[in-house]
């Protein structure tokens, strides 16, 4: 996207142009098939589901055409994580490529042990203690035994904000930690839903629901990479998105 004149323009395609993405079942053979996809234009040409489709069903709400709406049906198929991911902004990762990603993006670090050394702060892990029991290790959780702990496998947003004492009067930032975790890959984006009344009744645009990818594809699949480098891992991506678009090292490496 870019403005011009004040105004917001997307920059992709029409209807009818070669290469031109349909549906949500099209954009997930594109995720799949490179492992990796931004939501919006970036600094590599192509790198993109906004420029894969057509600028005119955007934001349209029906969920057959509309990209943004099949952000909501591919989270819900268990086959892609998504995020702010990129530069913080949103995008996608496949399940297959989610370990080398996560292994770069933490340097090799579950949360616990990033934050015992020094390298996360304590408004991080207000929030990560939302999902993670103290004293407890990821690859010892069980997701469904969370509640006795206070922990929740998953969360709404809102509750996280509320929960983790980022409300009125409380800490500040909360969306950019958020989106930190995010950027860390600790935290993705589990499903959309609407807000409940107190009639049990949907009301409102579906809000994000936040969990670690550890109780989406379990423990041992996401940290699967941690037995290489980061280094080494950054190098497959780089191979990887070079594979499938056209650019140069350099670009893809600040990217990521």
């Amino acid at each position: 996207m870019q403005v011009i004149n004040g105004e917001w323009y997307m920059n992709g395609l029409d209807w009818d142009d070669e290469g031109c993405i349909h549906s949500s079942d099209e954009l997930l053979e594109v995720i799949g098939r490179t492992g990796f996809l931004p939501l919006f234009e970036n600094s590599i040409p192509g790198f993109s589901v906004e420029s894969m489709t057509d600028t005119s069903c955007w934001w349209s709400g029906d969920p057959d055409t509309d990209p943004w709406e099949w952000r909501i049906t591919l989270v819900r198929t268990g086959k892609v994580a998504y995020g702010k991911f990129y530069g913080g902004r949103a995008g996608f990762v496949s399940k297959k490529w989610f370990p080398y990603f996560a292994n770069v993006r933490r340097d090799g670090y579950d949360f616990d042990a990033l934050y015992e050394d020094g390298k996360a702060g304590y408004r991080e892990k207000l929030l990560m203690d939302l999902f993670v029991p103290s004293g407890k290790d990821m690859w010892d959780i069980d997701p469904s035994s969370l509640e006795q702990y206070g922990c929740a496998a998953s969360l709404y947003t809102h509750e996280m904000k509320e929960k983790g004492g980022f409300g009125k009067g409380g800490e500040k930032n909360f969306e950019g930690i958020l989106t930190k975790l995010q950027m860390q890959s600790y935290l993705i984006v589990q499903e959309y839903k609407c807000r409940q009344n107190k009639r049990g009744e949907e009301y409102g645009w579906p809000v994000a629901v936040m969990t670690p990818p550890e109780y989406l594809w379990g423990y041992k699949h996401v940290t699967g990479r941690y037995k290489e480098t980061p280094e080494q891992s950054k190098d497959k991506i780089v191979k990887q998105i070079l594979k499938h678009y056209d650019t140069d090292e350099k670009t893809v490496r600040k990217l990521l």
